[in-house]
């Protein structure tokens, strides 16, 4: 069997590819957007084109959706295969979704509910997994320097989303014409102290998004936001941003998920974060591990980023406690830091997520919280029961090792493949 490796620098492509191989695949890769991230979709198209009519290809692959790939493969007649690893993903809003050689594997049930019914003979659901047989080889060569360097208390790896955050860059740009003579129509609340006067985003809807985020903070394993965004409030931060995505091939209006999980979502994860930390960073010792701005931390001992590949397995192995806070445009599964501090052996305290109870005993071999005083309370229980909390972690380990690694994940993948096509 010969496959196409469509890669853009995704981190789990190494591990899927080796994967790949090991089955006794042939595997073809197209790299090119690793190197140039202004790739055209008629370049990817011509591309891998070429890939195609030059060998006999049972499908080709990629992490998340690319629509060209999909316009490509069914112009072609040859199956394209993707796994979406992110939340969100808005090219899955594109017409190509509806294409009959797609062959799509969304990890979280909240999202293959969403967008199944578009396709529902062509989209199915995965989970993600991890290449325990990789983190096995850090963890088992770390030494006790190894452990003294990377041990911590609590500890969390992970972007704080600042920089990432297109709300914070809209309430910094000047406002246009247009959004002025909008904003001026509407009576506006006393919001001075806590936003900019000067900004595209009238206070009444800074005021919308403040409320929708603290609703949000209170509630685990359940997204409020978009089901409760006013057309104004989408409008209106739509329009601010002169970079909002605009799919000319859409089949449906995608405003409304844009503006939940890409805008009001990331500043979610932001303040989510640093109120976490700082909160208990007030009573125990907190050890983040982050390329972002720390600034607006406080107590909290930042230590820069890590190699994912060879000091992100350290840590997790040498930490009493990791924490692992899911983006809430992520709304039922499992992200993939799950995975990866489980398949390193690491103690998992997560925030709760409806799909936990599908794979793993909470309490056996992880812990979860779905509240600020229960993340307190098993902190500091944890930390003060070491065999107990050695003993979840094994467990939490043994049952990844087991059951979801990329071997076991994608062996599901081809076995899906292979029933689809006898299907058909």
């Amino acid at each position: 069997m010969e496959i196409l490796f469509y890669r853009y620098n995704s981190i789990c492509e190494p591990d899927i590819l080796q994967v790949f191989t090991d089955f006794g695949i042939t595997v073809h890769v197209e790299d090119m957007e690793i190197y140039d991230k202004h790739v055209t979709p008629r370049q990817c198209a011509e591309k891998v084109t070429e890939h195609i009519l030059s060998h006999p290809l049972a499908f080709v692959f990629s992490i998340n959706f690319f629509p060209a790939l999909s316009y490509t493969c069914e112009r072609l007649k040859v199956p394209y295969v993707c796994w979406s690893v992110d939340s969100p993903v808005p090219e899955l809003f594109s017409n190509a979704l509806k294409n009959s050689y797609n062959r799509i594997f969304l990890f979280d049930q909240a999202q293959y509910a969403f967008f199944s019914p578009v396709n529902p003979d062509c989209i199915h659901y995965l989970p993600l997994a991890t290449n325990v047989k990789r983190w096995e080889q850090t963890v088992l060569a770390m030494t006790e320097k190894d452990y003294e360097t990377y041990g911590a208390d609590v500890s969390f790896v992970g972007s704080l989303y600042t920089e990432k955050c297109r709300y914070d860059a809209l309430l910094q740009m000047p406002p246009s014409t247009h959004q002025t003579a909008f904003c001026s129509q509407t009576p506006r609340q006393d919001y001075s102290a806590l936003h900019p006067l000067n900004s595209p985003i009238s206070s009444y809807t800074q005021g919308f998004v403040d409320g929708l985020i603290e609703a949000q903070l209170q509630i685990y394993g359940c997204n409020l936001i978009a089901e409760n965004l006013t057309d104004r409030v989408i409008r209106e931060i739509a329009d601010a941003d002169p970079d909002f995505y605009q799919g000319e091939d859409t089949y449906g209006d995608t405003d409304r998920y844009l503006v939940a999980h890409q805008y009001i979502g990331m500043k979610l994860a932001a303040v989510e974060r640093e109120r976490t930390l700082n909160r208990l960073a007030k009573h125990f010792h907190v050890t983040l591990y982050t390329r972002s701005d720390t600034s607006a931390l406080s107590n909290v001992h930042c230590r820069g980023g890590v190699n994912t590949l060879t000091e992100m397995p350290k840590v997790f192995q040498a930490s009493k406690i990791n924490l692992n806070m899911t983006m809430r445009p992520i709304e039922t599964g499992l992200s993939l830091r799950v995975w990866d501090i489980l398949g390193c052996g690491g103690f998992l305290l997560t925030n709760y997520q409806a799909e936990i109870p599908d794979y793993f005993e909470v309490g056996k071999d992880l812990e979860t919280y779905e509240s600020m005083e229960e993340l307190e309370a098993k902190v500091q229980y944890y930390l003060t029961h070491e065999e107990e909390r050695t003993e979840i972690a094994i467990n939490g380990y043994e049952k990844t090792a087991k059951h979801h690694t990329y071997e076991i994940r994608l062996a599901q993948m081809i076995k899906i493949l292979s029933e689809t096509a006898a299907g058909k």
